[in-house]
């Protein structure tokens, strides 16, 4: 597919797992993918994936909690690519715990990386979108956002908040023809996920058993939901929190 030739896309924590998958898909279908991780080889090895397959990348090393760092980011995007087409916000940690294990530090950098990174980088994109009238801002969830997982509860609030936010992002830009969706992932097999297992001792096979469709989700399944969302072929798609949960969220 060539759904996004000649488009530009810029994807946050892109250096692995799903935001690599969410990057190697729009190239894949033409984009110019900017991936944009804190680690500079990470990014890197996104970046070398894509163009072996023949895309069009270049890769970007900020804190996407710094608005500072934002801010001279998106400057040096737009005035080298003068719009970006589609933002897909995926960047995130989970710093596990419930409420009386956690340090403060444990809540600020949820926070901070989780939500305040898509106020940063909406703030600093979405101008341009609304001056060409058009635009996609994707931004990941999950489904503990809507049924919140328990020792979580830092993730969990962090996560419901990024629907409220992609929500009302949605509701407030329409009219100048932004569109803005939210994708809820359920258990996905990344390499993070699978190395914490094995650090546990628990097999893969354990976690899959909680899962209705019977095993983990996969990256490029949450890649090519993204690459939906963002495409042209969802015109009247905004303001929608997708899970992508094998069913798990109804179980």
């Amino acid at each position: 597919m060539t759904r996004f030739v000649g488009r530009t896309a810029v994807v946050t924590g892109a250096g692995g797992g799903i935001g690599t998958a969410i990057a190697r898909r729009l190239a894949s279908e033409g984009a110019h993918v900017v991936v944009c991780d804190a680690v500079a080889s990470t990014a890197a090895s996104t970046v070398q994936e894509i163009v072996g397959d023949g895309g069009s990348a270049e890769a970007a090393v900020f804190d996407v909690a710094s608005g500072a760092e934002v801010a001279a980011f998106a400057v040096r995007v737009l005035e080298d690519r003068g719009l970006v087409d589609v933002l897909v916000n995926n960047a995130g940690i989970n710093r596990r715990g419930a409420l009386l294990d956690l340090t403060d530090d444990d809540w600020r950098a949820t926070m901070s990386v989780n939500l305040d990174s898509m106020y940063h980088l909406c703030r600093a994109f979405l101008p341009a979108m609304v001056d060409a009238g058009r635009g996609a801002i994707v931004n990941t969830g999950s489904q503990w956002g809507l049924h919140p997982a328990p020792g979580h509860i830092a993730y969990n609030v962090s996560k419901a908040a990024v629907i409220a936010f992609s929500q009302s992002l949605a509701r407030d830009y329409a009219p100048a023809g932004v569109r803005v969706n939210v994708v809820c992932p359920g258990e996905i097999l990344t390499p993070m996920v699978e190395a914490n297992l094995a650090t546990k001792g628990i097999p893969v096979s354990d976690l899959a058993a909680k899962v209705p469709y019977g095993r983990l989700g996969k990256p490029e399944e949450v890649a090519a939901l993204v690459a939906f969302l963002a495409s042209d072929e969802a015109p009247y798609l905004t303001g929608s929190a997708v899970e992508i949960t094998g069913a798990q969220a109804v179980s």
